[in-house]
């Protein structure tokens, strides 16, 4: 495990903590899912833990970060709250976005979490222009976008890189390279494989991070975070990296075998961590089960907020729907 910043026994605990939470959080999602008090979709981040919890400790609370429907792991660790987090995805008034968003659809304002969208690449274009607006209006601030490797195929991919590259924007692109995007073997998808080289078409900085490992990840988004607020404009970072569940929960996953998951679960980024953190005396067998212990009470303590929550009432529907009562709600 090499990195180029300083790694201490409390940085290295956080980032086991915050991979459990996300992993600990959506164990639970899957109950409830199960239970039929989450519904619709629900899309799981299990196995590609390092590239939210990395990519997040080189970031700042002035900096926007958007994302996809899989989008759990990154609003976690960006610091939105895991009971209003839990709430939305039951559907609760108490949720982050009232209920109204779900699981694909998380949005918070103070952490600057813009998202959350279900329209694959649609986090891309208005990374560009939140990236736009940030230039002018928080000098020095940074959007990150997270996507996976299924959006490079769209069009709004290409002119998002072009324009942010072009326009010298601060914004660090980020692919979740899962290898499969919704079913479909990356070879079989891209004639170019590697990710990466895509932004060497618009003179972009970028760099492949095989992404089971946290502290090469946040070491690699230093890098990049680093060019960008110097002015040198946009970074692309592809992070290799695998789910262990399937694309959702209606997923057969018949283009993968069962050996193949197996395979990478010995490279599940958690217990990869907790044992290289045990082996360099960072963690000792104690630290680890309290960290459990306490994020498992979290878990449960978020899942109770929840489950006393209230759907939002029928009268309120129509807030939030038109314009004028948006602007009418942001003014109060």
């Amino acid at each position: 495990m090499s990195t180029k910043f300083h790694l201490d026994r409390a940085h290295g605990q956080h980032l086991y903590r915050q991979m459990q939470r996300i992993r600990r959080f959506e164990a639970k999602c899957v109950e409830l899912y199960q239970a039929q008090k989450i519904r619709g979709f629900l899309h799981l981040y299990d196995g590609e833990e390092a590239v939210a919890v990395g990519v997040m400790q080189a970031l700042e609370p002035r900096d926007a970060v958007l994302a996809t429907y899989r989008e759990h792991g990154q609003a976690l660790a960006r610091g939105v709250d895991m009971g209003a987090l839990m709430a939305e995805m039951l559907g609760m008034a108490q949720g982050c976005c009232r209920g109204r968003g779900g699981s694909m659809h998380i949005f918070e304002r103070k952490s600057r979490f813009f998202g959350g969208n279900a329209i694959v690449g649609g986090g891309l274009p208005l990374a560009v222009g939140i990236a736009m607006a940030d230039k002018q209006l928080r000098p020095g601030a940074i959007t990150a976008c997270f996507f996976g490797e299924g959006a490079v195929g769209e069009g709004v991919f290409h002119e998002s890189m072009n324009l942010a590259a072009l326009w010298k924007l601060p914004v660090l692109f980020v692919c979740e390279n899962n290898l499969y995007a919704m079913g479909v073997p990356l070879a079989d998808s891209e004639t170019q494989p590697d990710i990466f080289r895509k932004a060497e078409a618009y003179q972009m900085p970028a760099e492949q991070v095989q992404a089971s490992d946290p502290v090469v990840v946040e070491a690699v988004a230093r890098r990049a975070v680093e060019h960008i607020r110097s002015g040198q404009g946009p970074y692309f970072i592809e992070a290799r990296t695998y789910r262990f569940r399937a694309h959702s929960m209606f997923d057969t996953q018949a283009y993968r075998t069962r050996d193949e998951i197996e395979t990478w679960k010995e490279r599940d980024p958690i217990e990869r961590l907790r044992r290289w953190l045990h082996d360099n005396h960072m963690m000792n067998d104690d630290d680890g089960a309290r960290i459990d212990t306490e994020v498992a009470a979290e878990v449960e303590a978020a899942v109770a907020f929840a489950e006393a929550g209230t759907p939002e009432p029928v009268e309120e529907l129509e807030r939030f729907v038109l314009m004028d009562s948006v602007v009418q709600e942001a003014e109060t």
